[in-house]
């Protein structure tokens, strides 16, 4: 259930709004949009608490939300979130946000390198792996602190902010220190514990579409960090598990349209991860961007076939600067073209 404010409802109103879910035994949360705040009642409301509330001082109706993700919903914010993030601007429509690096980071020297080649190319955040999580036990994991260091460097030679990931709750103070966005894997996806946590933080969180989550598992497990008050969040569709077995994983576009129809939360596609293979990335990020992307997130390395970690689907920075050109060139038809077919109104 939200509540929606008028358009010229006061302070005070909102605030009496707020403090009459608040005594119900039920928590709020605003959303201040540039038209209208809407509240939101978490947990369960008495259905004829819906005649009450229309009744209060500055509410103009209260409408029940049929979907089980509240705060993700575009009942709840029919505008887009835009997420600012250094030159980033995350979300709202604008140019799709290129976030490129190496899968994991390797040595300082990799990284700056790296840093200065995408930045060059036109990429907006620099993302890196320093706590990796693998499937096999004996797999390169990663050197933790040292590597987040490395990042930093990166930032600091190029001003690109930085994206990585945590592991797990135990990691959150040390990421924080040194990440600009603070990203959750596919495999943490319905970690609630972690969950919960990262919506306490103060800095943007992507979260990862898991092997086998579907939509609304996925919409849910951002509702977890929202309802935490954390609202700079952004959705990363990174291939789905299936019975093909050529690529990584199924790379599922049509998640990009199906999210901005749903939600008003950012989505990043990762087609590194999704196909697996370096020669499926382009045509994937052009797919991607045409299908509506806000971002996508690509692998570059300085040498892929000495990659300790996903050589095999990361670019070259030769092929990077190509594929940033096909970007250019497919994010301006897009802007050039009107509402597409089905998108929200």
């Amino acid at each position: 259930m939200i509540v929606v404010m008028k358009q010229d409802a006061s302070t005070d109103e909102v605030d009496g709004v707020i403090r009459y879910i608040r005594q119900a035994g039920l928590r709020p949360q605003l959303a201040q949009g540039a038209e209208r705040n809407v509240v939101a009642i978490l947990g369960s409301p008495d259905p004829e608490m819906k005649d009450t509330m229309e009744l209060l001082p500055g509410v103009l109706e209260v409408i029940r939300i049929s979907r089980p993700y509240k705060l993700a919903s575009r009942e709840f914010q029919p505008n887009d979130t835009v997420i600012t993030v250094g030159e980033a601007r995350i979300g709202g429509g604008g140019p799709p946000v290129i976030m490129a690096g190496p899968c994991a980071v390797e040595s300082e020297k990799q990284v700056v390198e790296t840093a200065i080649a995408v930045k060059a190319a036109g990429a907006k955040v620099l993302r890196g792996g320093a706590f990796k999580p693998r499937t096999s036990p004996y797999s390169f994991r990663g050197l933790g602190e040292e590597e987040l260091k490395f990042l930093a460097k990166g930032r600091e030679e190029t001003g690109l902010p930085v994206i990585t990931e945590i592991m797990s709750e135990q990691d959150i103070d040390v990421v924080y220190r040194y990440a600009d966005i603070l990203q959750i894997g596919a495999r943490n996806m319905q970690n609630f514990m972690l969950l919960d946590q990262m919506g306490k933080v103060d800095k943007p969180v992507m979260l990862k579409r898991g092997f086998s989550g579907i939509i609304e598992d996925w919409l849910l497990a951002a509702e977890y960090i929202l309802a935490q008050g954390n609202l700079q969040v952004m959705l990363c569709e990174r291939g789905i598990r299936t019975f093909e077995t050529y690529t990584r994983n199924t790379l599922d576009i049509s998640a990009i349209p199906a999210i901005k129809r749903l939600s008003h939360l950012p989505i990043i596609s990762d087609p590194s991860h999704g196909t697996g293979k370096w020669y499926l990335v382009p045509p994937m990020v052009m797919a991607s961007v045409a299908a509506g992307a806000d971002g996508v997130m690509v692998e570059v390395h300085p040498s892929p076939d000495t990659a300790r970690s996903d050589g095999a689907q990361s670019l070259t920075f030769e092929n990077f600067s190509l594929v940033m050109e096909q970007v250019k060139a497919i994010s301006g038809v897009v802007a050039g073209l009107a509402r597409p077919i089905g998108a929200n109104p």
